[in-house]
């Protein structure tokens, strides 16, 4: 039983360091929290992490997610573990898949939608309020059901406070350089994404290395790193996050290069093991430039018959040789996306030019699928779960 964990003194109270720290302190604590075996954490199924995965009564399946701060979507979140468990159906040996799944969100807090979200379900979801609660000095972490508001446990803690994470040291020169000649929007995202990093774990640094920002444990070879802002020739600054192979599904880490518009919007556009990625930029610049000749329909200009999605044809003016290449990169982009092979903006946006349309050239079947970007926060805190996890 590991009792000893990191928190923070905040003004709305006492706060686990990180997602992470949390994380640590339930699973060591699982049986006497809730009476539950533990079986697996941060297990991967079909692209998607499940928190914790534990053993109830008579061999059912409890699904457990963890939640640092309010999220909205944990509902959702636990809807689509719950489907991929049932179709993978993995521990088979240890679960009795005919009794109901045991679903249980942890978190301080519960936006309204959660319960909006329940009302309407048809699984049953578990709430549990955690709490750190100061009684003589002492302090305890507290599980309350939200739906009976009964106490579910509470044990005593002990604890090594870290400092405020409000407070940050300023950021190294060549940041605040770049930042006299890039938006305030983009300077926002970056700030927020350093922020998100650092205040991680205490053991997270901040170090420069040869015209890049690197964040880990220590410099060296044997440090541990998780991102990484590099600058190019030219003064501009790419994001790198250590994240998994295959679609964001392996165990092993590579070095991914993500394209993100620093707000919500992020990809990986490909996974490079030093510099920029010149493969990559290449591609990037390549299809920059197919889309500049369709955009303005470059002389000699042809029309093309095309198929739309009521069944009627209709046409459109392209130059030949592009509408070629155009429909030869549309096909295999989508072949990208399906397979969840990292992808680069400019290609999604040549996908996306012509949404409406299913062309016939040469492609029968070609259809629009959903734009496959991601949500750069999610990415940065896989990258950040990942780099804990290799302690």
């Amino acid at each position: 039983m590991i009792l000893r964990v990191n928190l923070n003194n905040t003004s709305k109270g006492w706060q686990f360091d990180s997602e992470a720290v949390l994380e640590d302190f339930v699973w060591d604590n699982l049986e006497t929290l809730l009476g539950l075996t533990p079986l697996e954490r941060q297990y991967s199924v079909n692209g998607q992490y499940c928190d914790l995965i534990a053993l109830g009564e008579n061999q059912q399946l409890v699904v457990i997610e963890l939640k640092n701060t309010e999220d909205r979507y944990i509902v959702q979140q636990l809807t689509r573990y719950y489907d991929a468990l049932q179709v993978e159906k993995p521990f088979i040996e240890k679960i009795d898949y005919s009794k109901p799944v045991h679903i249980v969100a942890i978190a301080p807090s519960f936006h309204r939608d959660n319960f909006i979200d329940i009302k309407y379900h048809k699984l049953s979801f578990q709430l549990l309020k955690l709490e750190i609660i100061s009684v003589a000095e002492k302090l305890y972490f507290n599980l309350q059901d939200v739906e009976t508001e009964s106490e579910i446990s509470k044990i005593e803690m002990f604890h090594q406070e870290q400092d405020n994470p409000d407070s940050l040291p300023a950021p190294p020169k060549v940041l605040t350089n770049f930042f006299n000649k890039c938006p305030v929007e983009r300077q926002n995202g970056i700030l927020k994404v350093r922020e998100q990093i650092l205040n991680f774990d205490r053991r997270m640094q901040e170090f420069t290395d040869s015209g890049s920002i690197k964040y880990g444990d220590s410099k060296g070879k044997a440090s541990k790193v998780c991102a990484e802002f590099s600058f190019d020739s030219k003064g501009n600054l790419t994001l790198f996050l250590w994240l998994p192979l295959k679609g964001l599904t392996s165990e092993r880490i590579g070095r991914a290069r993500i394209w993100t518009d620093w707000q919500d919007n992020a990809l990986v556009e490909g996974y490079v093991s030093k510099g920029i990625g010149t493969k990559i930029s290449s591609r990037k610049r390549a299809i920059s430039f197919l889309l500049y000749k369709i955009k303005n329909k470059a002389k000699p200009s042809q029309k093309w018959r095309v198929k739309l999605v009521d069944g009627s044809y209709s046409q459109i003016e392209l130059p030949q040789k592009s509408a070629r290449q155009f429909f030869y990169e549309c096909n295999e982009v989508r072949k990208k996306i399906e397979k969840l092979q990292p992808i680069t903006n400019e290609e999604v946006e040549l996908y996306f030019l012509f949404p409406k349309y299913v062309f016939g050239f040469g492609f029968t079947n070609f259809t629009t699928i959903e734009p496959p970007y991601l949500t750069l926060k999610n990415l940065v805190s896989l990258s950040l779960e990942k780099w804990f996890k290799r302690f």
